[in-house]
């Protein structure tokens, strides 16, 4: 697998005329309609943090997407900016060409830019300990995720505030991710 996509592509942030390309993208990505109904239900419920697409510039094809969506967490019983990384599709013909590691890349750093302190993924931990993404850091919250593929990245150059984790909640649509499978 390489680290850079094979053709060019440009990453932006996704825009309303993505919408249809989007949706189809997501449901062509997975087994169920799930993960498009929770992108849709983040940016309806105004959860929706970041969403960023990749674009093959030969064609202006969208071929890729992540989201990033906010979450309530804290620590020593104050709020901690924070985000979850999902879901995260790449079209079939394009995956293992680097479009998902520039998409998790640039979602993070902007998101640093932004403030963001911790950003949580449920995933491979291989893949996504590739950015620094790591169960102990997610280790002690409070999640119905909680476990070896419940990961947390520290942003802001690695610092976490000191204190007692506490809860770690994703928004509201995650609840219901089940139901549209």
């Amino acid at each position: 697998m390489s680290d850079q996509p094979t053709a060019a592509i440009t990453i932006r942030p996704a825009q309303g005329a993505d919408v249809a390309a989007l949706d189809a993208l997501l449901v062509a990505s997975f087994p169920a309609p799930a993960e498009a109904v929770l992108v849709r239900d983040l940016c309806v419920e105004g959860d929706m943090v970041l969403m960023l697409v990749a674009i093959d510039e030969a064609t202006d094809a969208l071929i890729g997407a992540i989201a990033f969506s906010r979450m309530a967490v804290e620590i020593g019983g104050k709020p901690i900016n924070s985000v979850a990384l999902a879901p995260i599709a790449v079209a079939r013909e394009w995956r293992q060409q680097g479009v998902g590691e520039a998409l998790v890349a640039a979602g993070l750093e902007r998101l640093e830019k932004e403030g963001v302190v911790l950003c949580f993924a449920l995933g491979d931990p291989a893949f996504y300990g590739r950015f620094g993404f790591a169960a102990d850091v997610a280790s002690g919250f409070d999640s119905p995720y909680a476990g070896e593929y419940f990961l947390a990245a520290p942003l802001q150059g690695g610092l976490i505030p000191c204190g007692v984790r506490g809860a770690a909640t994703h928004a509201p649509a995650f609840a219901r991710l089940g139901d549209a499978a």
